[in-house]
Order: structure tokens, then C-alpha cells, then sequence
């Protein structure tokens, strides 16, 4: 059934009301504190006058402001002070830390949270700020490709759209993103950053501008995803958006763009609610990828819906392509040949289904790898208030 009851902030409607905002943040940390700090401050604005990513900076920043955090706690405060049996203590560190859950981290945030220590002593190197680089010779962790915690059915997606309750304003408007996530695969990041201009409904296209890798790209939207948005903008948004320039396609009950973590609870709690007990939005992004293949799409236009630059990042995709070419060759080719035996026609199609098994294993295991860096993303933000100054 649709979620009817929603927690309160959802049911009181904020016509002309800002969300409000958390104190800002102090200012940077003296660094008194700890030297380290200013390093890691001089790094962060060479990397932002290179153009890396103001997601690719703010990642590295919070893993190495991580690190000092922890270093400050036993007394190093110099980049000297740094060697490489003292990663290789923090590394050990990492490997041991639990989470509020109590679980470990995967091997792939303890993976993030060290890569940005690689390049910013390689940065001090370079710099002469240190005489050689402690990180050079760090054995990262081997990442093995999993599969992911949520392979949603047909049925499982239609059962989590059908959740919000499309009588009222929220509803639809919460309707129109679960739609455009399941029919695009955008990220959530992605989602949060699109504005009016960037949907053409009439042409039923989506431009997904600065994506993963500053990537543009030109990706389609589904009818039954452009008619919800059509309803969402006509209906809804006019009464949620507070100035008339406001361009971010969907806001939230305070009128605003929504933020990414606001955007995955939002999703994650239709998705409890429909029974799913694991994901939020990338669970959709695995679903489009995953039904599309199953339909025979090709790699190449899976590529472009994920938005991957290089053809080797989705290069695994090609098995399910391989499989489902050679199930419609063997039902279709007029020059298939005959096999006698009931026996052997099972076998054959028996191997047939093992096959495209394999495929979407191999497919899945792709897209667990984003889930486990949107994973490593939340862990490296945790860090202590004092690092983050």
C-alpha cells in the first residue's frame, strides 16, 4: 500500500519557510594545532587550481584530514615524523576500526580512505616538503568484486514505486524521482544536481551535466517517467518552490534543492516500506542496468546510460551480451543443428541458462563496486570536529 503516514515534517506544508540551517562551521585549524594541517590545506588548493573535481578535492580532504586526526593522537605533527612503518600502523588501524554498527570497514573504504594519503605524499615530495615518499611502497588492499546486497526483480521496483502516495503533493512529487532514478540510472549525486533546463520532456531526454569524471551526457527518459515528471512540474512544483529563479528540477518540502544524504533517506524509506530491506538509489541504477541486459541491450548502450568513460569499466557486460546473442542464434539461425534426444536439448538449454546466470553475476559485481565507493564516501566524511577545521 502507499505510505500514508509520513513523518510530520512530510505532512506540515512550509510555503515561504527556509530549512533550518545548521551553525556554520569554525574556521580553519591553527595550525598550532598540528602543522600537518596546513599541508593538508596547501594540498587542497593545488588540487582545486589543477580542475580536480570539487567532489574528487572534498574526498581527499576528509581522508586526510582522517589521518592527521589520528596521527595528532599520538603526537606526529610533522611530515617528516612520517614514515612508512607509521601508514602501515594506520593502515592496521583501518583494517581494526568498526563502525557505529559495529562493522568492519570494507575493504574498499579502507582502500579511499588511503589512496588520497598516497597522493598528497607524493605532492609533498615533489614539493620538497619531505625527502622522500613514505607512501610509495604502501600495499593497498586487494578489493575483490562482490556482488551487491539488493537485486531487485521487476516486480520488487514496480512494488517500490507504487509507495508514495500520489493524492498528495509529496507523493507525486516523490513518485517523479523514483520514476526518473529506475528509468535514467543516474546517481544520486546526478539526480540532486539536475535543473528545469536539463529535462526535455517533449523529446523525453535527460542531460546529465558534471557527472562522475566531469562527464557530460545526453541519456533518455522513459514515457512513463516523463509523464510523472510532466505531473510533478505542473502540479507540484509550482507550490513548493519559493523564488521564481529557483532551477533545480526537484525540491523539497522547503522549497530547496534536494542534498544527497536527504535524497537517499527519502528513497530508502519507500524502499523499507515496499519490504526491501537493503538500499536506497543505487539499487535502482542496478535494476535499469540489470533488466536492460536481460532485455539484450547491448554493452555499448549500457555504457552510455552509466555514464562510464572507458569502455574496460563495463567491459565485463559483454558476457551477458555473448550469452543472450547465443540463445537467440541457437533458437532463431536456420542453420542451427539438429540434435536428437530430449536429453540434449535440455542440456543445451540448460547450459544456455547457466550462461546468462554467469553474465548477471559478472554484471552485478560491476555496480557493487559504486555502491561500495558511495560507502567509502559516508565513512570518510565521519571525521573527528578538530580534523575538520
Amino acid at each position: 500500500m502507499p505510505i500514508r503516514h509520513l513523518p510530520p515534517e512530510k505532512r506540515v506544508k512550509r510555503v515561504g519557510r527556509r530549512k533550518p540551517r545548521m551553525p556554520a562551521a569554525a574556521g580553519r585549524a591553527d595550525p598550532a594545532a598540528n602543522p600537518l594541517h596546513s599541508y593538508r590545506h596547501a594540498f587542497h588548493e593545488w588540487a582545486a587550481a589543477r580542475a580536480y573535481s570539487a567532489a574528487t578535492v572534498a574526498t581527499r580532504d576528509r581522508a586526510i584530514a582522517r589521518f592527521i586526526a589520528w596521527a595528532d593522537e599520538r603526537g606526529i605533527n610533522r611530515p617528516a615524523d612520517i614514515t612508512r612503518a607509521v601508514l602501515e600502523r594506520y593502515q592496521r588501524h583501518l583494517f581494526l576500526a568498526r563502525k557505529a554498527d559495529g562493522a568492519p570497514l570494507s575493504l574498499k573504504t579502507q582502500e579511499s580512505l588511503l589512496n588520497p594519503l598516497r597522493a598528497w605524499f607524493k605532492w609533498l615530495a615533489r614539493e620538497n616538503h619531505i625527502l622522500y615518499n613514505p607512501a610509495s611502497e604502501l600495499v593497498l588492499p586487494r578489493t575483490p568484486r562482490q556482488l551487491p546486497k539488493v537485486l531487485l526483480s521487476i516486480a520488487d521496483v514496480e512494488h517500490a514505486l507504487n509507495q508514495p502516495d500520489i493524492g498528495t503533493p509529496w507523493g507525486l512529487r516523490d513518485r517523479a524521482i523514483l520514476e526518473t532514478l529506475y528509468s535514467t540510472g543516474i546517481r544520486r549525486m546526478e539526480l540532486t544536481r539536475l535543473t528545469l533546463y536539463d529535462v526535455d520532456l517533449a523529446a523525453g531526454t535527460v542531460m546529465v551535466r558534471l557527472g562522475k569524471g566531469a562527464k557530460d551526457r545526453l541519456i533518455p527518459l522513459g514515457a512513463r517517467a516523463c509523464a510523472w515528471v510532466v505531473r510533478y512540474v505542473e502540479e507540484v512544483r509550482p507550490q513548493l518552490a519559493i523564488r521564481s529563479d529557483e532551477r533545480a528540477l526537484f525540491l523539497t518540502d522547503y522549497g530547496e534543492p534536494f542534498e544527497k544524504d536527504r535524497l537517499g533517506d527519502l528513497v530508502r524509506r519507500y524502499m523499507r516500506h515496499a519490504g526491501i530491506a537493503h538500499g536506497s538509489c543505487h539499487a535502482f541504477r542496478h535494476a535499469m542496468a540489470t533488466h536492460m541486459l536481460e532485455n539484450g541491450a547491448d554493452i555499448r548502450f549500457i555504457q552510455a546510460m552509466l555514464g562510464h568513460s572507458e569502455l574496460s569499466t563495463t567491459q565485463i557486460y559483454t558476457q551477458v551480451s555473448i550469452g543472450k546473442l547465443k540463445e537467440i542464434h541457437a533458437a532463431t539461425h536456420p542453420a542451427r543443428m539438429e540434435r536428437p534426444g530430449r536429453n540434449n536439448a535440455e542440456a543445451d538449454r540448460g547450459e544456455v541458462r547457466r550462461d546468462r546466470q554467469d553474465a548477471a553475476a559478472a554484471v552485478l559485481a560491476v555496480l557493487a563496486v559504486e555502491d561500495d565507493e558511495d560507502e567509502a564516501d559516508a565513512v570518510a566524511a565521519d571525521v573527528p570536529p578538530a580534523a575538520r577545521r
